[in-house]
């Protein structure tokens, strides 16, 4: 099932920081990374990617560096930082609490 653009778009800078804090990946690993852990209920194209990575290290909650794989190709790696961590311990704790609503509200038996 895909999810509203509206509705991942408030969960998916937690998935992404989520997936980084398991240690630095470029794009395209990282978009894979999130379609492969969330049983491909989550996906994020490049044009949602990348910009949110943007956006997410001019808060610098993830920085990025350039390097060389050894076939000679550059890529981007992604890794978050410690403002990063915090950021997503916060937005968990948020997320948990809000399942537990919605479980409530839905009245959803708990797994």
């Amino acid at each position: 099932m895909k999810f509203e653009s509206q509705l991942l778009k408030g969960v998916a800078p937690v998935v992404v920081l989520e997936i980084l804090s398991r240690g630095p990946m470029y794009g395209y690993e990282l978009s894979q990374a999130i379609e492969q852990r969330s049983g491909s209920v989550l996906t994020l194209g490049k044009g949602t990617l990348y910009p949110l990575l943007y956006n997410l290290e001019a808060k610098k909650l993830v920085k990025a560096k350039w390097e060389t794989s050894d076939s000679g190709r550059k890529r981007r790696y992604y890794s978050i930082t410690g403002k990063g961590k915090e950021q997503l311990t916060g937005q968990k704790q948020q997320l948990r609490e809000l399942s537990e609503g919605l479980r409530l509200v839905f009245e959803w038996t708990a797994a």
